[in-house]
């Protein structure tokens, strides 16, 4: 699992930096010639677009979730991505097929890389785990935390870069319906399509899941390696396989790796129950953190969160998505 120029193609998308110090990032290419807006002197010409949202690794107890748009001229959306180049669900592609895909997304002069743009949300183990593990009144789940990645990723692409997008289609994780619906709020001048199974019905989400899927899988090498070379151990003794709960090389990677106190670094999210139970249960060390009560200030913000919830008849898509305690201060 070695990284090595020569293995694997590193795309832009992975930025060292963020991944070792266990923080979420975004990434966004340039927008690509074909469709940036040109100022004729009168009036603005621009191309109309369009977009595809999926993501990689949301169940995984090692490595970041990672939110992937991909846009392109409307025109271009099923000659290039289909008939050119064979865009599909990124888990029926190999992962050569997906590695060379994304290295002619990011290799200029070709008309993947001059005609198609992307984005990533990386969100880390260690920010999925902190939302999750939050007071109840405060959670931030996973469906909170895949909505604001996607409308920040489109907001990024649309209002910030100025692209003409027309047509969004997502891969939906949960209700359609209510994931349309609430981001048809938020993006009233859009045509918003929500489906199941997205990723292998419009070649744009197909895209969008191989630029995710590849961010991902590359990330998960480069921090493993890391791990490696700092433990001094063997790469082929230690695999963490996939990174999934189901792979028995992810879980006795977790048991052998686990610290007592520490549990493990930021590459895992310690929300998932893989790793309570390993921590809670077989063996992790209890700590108990004394209540601060000093100032009062303790139960001045348990007065706010639990008098904020009093006579709340509930909101179906705020119950659905979580809320942050932004919101509710």
């Amino acid at each position: 699992m070695t990284v090595t120029e020569e293995s694997t193609f590193v795309p832009p998308s992975v930025i060292s930096d963020y991944l070792f110090s266990g923080q979420s990032y975004a990434y966004y290419t340039p927008c690509p010639n074909a469709i940036t807006p040109k100022d004729t002197g009168k009036t603005v010409e621009s191309t109309p677009c369009v977009l595809g949202v999926d993501e990689a690794g949301r169940g995984p107890v090692l490595g970041p979730m990672v939110y992937g748009v991909f846009y392109l001229p409307l025109e271009l959306h099923h000659s290039l991505l289909t008939e050119e180049h064979s865009f599909d669900d990124s888990k029926v592609l190999t992962p050569a097929v997906r590695a060379n895909l994304m290295r002619l997304l990011n290799t200029p002069e070709n008309n993947l890389y001059e005609s198609c743009g992307y984005a990533i949300k990386s969100l880390s183990a260690r920010d999925i785990s902190s939302g999750m593990m939050r007071a109840p009144t405060a959670v931030y789940n996973l469906n909170a935390q895949a909505m604001d990645a996607t409308i920040e990723l489109i907001r990024g692409v649309v209002e910030e870069r100025g692209v003409d997008v027309r047509e969004v289609y997502i891969d939906t994780i949960g209700n359609p319906i209510t994931y349309q619906q609430k981001l048809e709020k938020i993006f009233p001048s859009l045509k918003i399509t929500v489906a199941k199974k997205a990723d292998s019905l419009y070649p744009c989400v197909s895209a969008a899941s191989v630029a995710a899927k590849v961010t991902r899988d590359v990330t998960l090498e480069l921090m493993y390696e890391a791990i490696v070379q700092a433990e001094q151990s063997d790469p082929a003794l230690e695999t963490w396989g996939s990174g999934y709960p189901s792979d028995s090389k992810c879980v006795g990677w977790l048991r052998r790796n686990m610290d007592p106190v520490f549990g493990w670094g930021s590459e895992c999210r310690f929300s998932w129950g893989t790793a309570r139970e390993m921590l809670e249960v077989k063996g992790g060390a209890r700590v108990d953190w004394p209540v601060d009560e000093e100032d009062g200030a303790s139960t001045m913000n348990d007065f706010l969160l639990s008098s904020a919830g009093k006579g709340s008849k509930g909101d179906g898509l705020r119950d659905w998505y979580g809320q942050r305690s932004s919101e509710i201060l």
